[in-house]
């Protein structure tokens, strides 16, 4: 039979492609849930809720903190969301904001889009509520001077929140549909699914989390919260060695590893932790050149800068990519370790299974969620279609 050439096959998938990513993509927007940053202030004040604003104040100022800096940044962006919202409505839009607290999953289903205000933080926050590929999630930064805000729209729409807003009724953009990572745990004791978030009241206020059930299917326990940077486990305590096994792409042979962790990270999450855990500082390249005897300058036109820069962003990859970006930290290489050799310390795979032998260790979803990682327990992690962000790109 005969069947187009390779070339031809990728033509006519482009052509198509192209063809409905141009043609399907107004969106109507009539409802907005704007979910707010919860700011430092916010966060202090809820710690300390029995107080007075008084006593709150002076418990403030008596331990050192700058009370008027707290507040500027806090009213900030307060006003920015005032603007957001006030922007939508003039609109003819109908407007909820929310925070993570009074979030909850009936509001994210009533909503036709779903609008962060704030930073990236923020916009993980509002990733969290959506576990489909349908709602759209766009991300307003409110602090653009303070916060790069990778996730959110580019910085000159947060002073153009009605040409943002128009744009995507007008459908000028693009679809960017960005990878998260499923989690299915097997465990022995369901006691080890019991969430813990990294916040001090989040344990009793967590209502989006609450809203959803974790499915399970035999030993198999899908977490009912999507990683949209990155997957980390390792031992609570950064001192203590973590002991691991690691299998790669379905393989049935287990590397046993002793390390401080591994971090499995999305396209999106590369600009993240991954980067910071990779990263190749100036000052080595510089030391690494003077070892070959050439110029070790660090300055800022220097080889070193160059081919530091270089590396450094070879560790980003694209957002929507279908692999994960691995990151064994501080693996141990020596005599038996790892068992049995040849694992790379960084690298990609579609499929990783991770085994602990831990004591006292955990599993983190971007940075906000954790669950008992301890001997025995087991993590699958994979990246699915219908587990993608919705989310858009501008072409300015």
């Amino acid at each position: 039979m005969y069947s187009p050439k390779p070339l031809i096959k990728r033509i006519c998938r482009g052509f198509l492609g192209q063809y409905f990513s141009n043609n399907v993509k107004k969106i109507e927007i009539s409802k907005a849930l704007v979910v707010s940053k919860l700011s430092r202030y916010e966060y202090e004040r809820k710690k300390h809720e029995e107080l007075t604003d008084q006593e709150f104040e002076k418990l403030l100022r008596n331990r050192g903190t700058d009370l008027v800096k707290l507040l500027h940044f806090h009213n900030l962006h307060k006003k920015f969301e005032e603007k957001v919202s006030n922007t939508l409505m003039s609109m003819g839009i109908d407007v909820k904001v929310v925070n993570r607290f009074n979030c909850t999953g009936d509001k994210v289903d009533q909503a036709d889009i779903i609008i962060p205000t704030g930073g990236d933080g923020t916009f993980l926050l509002a990733a969290s509520m959506v576990m489909d590929n349908k709602k759209l999630v766009v991300g307003f930064n409110s602090d653009p001077n303070r916060s790069e805000g990778y996730l959110c729209l580019p910085k000159r729409y947060s002073t153009n929140i009605q040409e943002a807003i128009e744009r995507l009724q007008e459908g000028k953009f693009e679809w960017l549909l960005r990878s998260r990572i499923r989690t299915t745990l097997v465990v022995s004791d369901d006691d080890n699914l019991v969430p813990s978030f990294l916040h001090e009241f989040d344990s009793d206020s967590n209502t989006i989390f609450k809203s959803k059930a974790i499915r399970k299917n035999g030993r198999y326990n899908i977490l009912p919260v999507l990683a949209l940077n990155e997957v980390f486990v390792g031992e609570k305590l950064s001192a203590r060695v973590s002991h691991l096994q690691m299998r790669l792409n379905g393989s049935m042979e287990n590397t046993n590893i002793k390390c401080s962790g591994i971090c499995v990270s999305t396209g999106t999450g590369s600009t993240s932790w991954h980067s910071s855990i990779n990263r190749l500082p100036v000052q080595s390249v510089a030391e690494l050149l003077r070892l070959i005897d050439i110029n070790s300058a660090e300055r800022k036109d220097s080889l070193a800068t160059v081919l530091s820069d270089i590396y450094n962003k070879s560790l980003i990859f694209p957002p929507d990519d279908q692999k994960m970006g691995y990151t064994i930290r501080d693996l141990i290489s020596a005599g038996v370790w790892p068992q049995p050799k040849g694992i790379k310390s960084r690298g990609f795979a579609s499929k990783i299974e991770i085994k602990s032998n831990c004591f006292d260790a955990c599993l983190v979803v971007d940075g906000g969620v954790s669950f008992c990682f301890n001997d025995g327990t087991i993590a699958l992690m994979e990246i699915l279609p219908e587990d993608s962000l919705r989310t858009v790109t501008f072409r300015d």
